[in-house]
């Protein structure tokens, strides 16, 4: 990518960053649902780990890093949505007659999303310091998270924003994300040890990317990490949303191309 396309993708970003900043009652409201869910079931589910396998004696410290994933991914699906109303407005098109780089127009809100999923990820870890969470690892273990977060969140970002310009309807995005949203969260670790699962849940699990993102966190957060599952997780992680990227970027194409 050239310095140009750099600097307008980036442009572009900061457009959206503003258009976030200007919703005090969004970034509000992405603090509390995460937060309600950590001390909700962080609460309810605590004796849990008497039961073993969860590599911690708190549920809590457990917990962390499967909320912060999964605000991840709740945040992020619904990327589409804003490039749907871009359409709709006639914001893209109208910039479409400007000389701006196609991948910055398309990339700006994948940027965006993965630094307001950043934000929001260490947001949630002092949650829950907060609440009593231990994180063993230190800050490498910390990064990681944050990391494996922002990647996991830029592949369903970037996938929401193809999927939005290939259907075009509010419905049909609402639909296909209600229908992924919970299958993926509870076919991981996100609030159960692998060892306390079914079989065949486990099986599914491990070609979850959600999971991944929770192995590699987990794994790099604990007192011995295993670095082995950090690189293959995250980079299964990166390989995705480098695909997912470009796929978004050619359902823009294609759209570019229709109107």
């Amino acid at each position: 990518m050239s310095t140009d396309a750099l600097t307008q993708t980036w442009y572009m970003t900061q457009r959206q960053l503003t258009a976030v900043l200007r919703q005090p009652a969004y970034v509000v409201m992405m603090l509390i649902q995460p937060a309600i869910w950590l001390f909700l079931f962080g609460n309810l589910f605590k004796e849990v780990v008497e039961l073993g396998g969860f590599g911690t004696s708190s549920y809590l410290d457990y917990l962390v890093p499967g909320i912060v994933v999964m605000s991840a991914l709740s945040s992020n699906m619904w990327a589409g949505m804003g490039t749907l109303e871009e359409i709709e407005r006639g914001t893209l098109n109208r910039f479409l007659t400007t000389p701006v780089s196609r991948g910055a127009l398309m990339n700006a809100n994948v940027v965006q999303q993965a630094l307001t999923t950043a934000v929001q990820s260490a947001l949630i870890i002092l949650l829950g310091r907060l609440g009593g969470a231990d994180y063993p690892g230190g800050a490498a273990g910390l990064l990681v998270l944050v990391v494996a977060a922002s990647l996991l969140g830029t592949v369903f970002g970037a996938f929401s924003n193809a999927l939005g310009m290939l259907v075009r309807q509010r419905e049909s995005i609402i639909g296909i994300n209600t229908f992924l949203l919970l299958p993926l969260t509870f076919l991981s670790s996100a609030f159960m040890a692998p060892s306390r699962m079914p079989d065949w849940m486990r099986t599914i699990a491990d070609y979850n990317p959600l999971n991944w993102a929770m192995v590699a966190a987990r794994s790099a957060m604990s007192e011995n990490p295993d670095w082995n599952d950090v690189l293959t997780r995250g980079g299964a992680l990166l390989a995705l949303a480098i695909t997912a990227v470009w796929l978004s970027i050619r359902t823009f194409r294609s759209y570019q191309r229709s109107v």
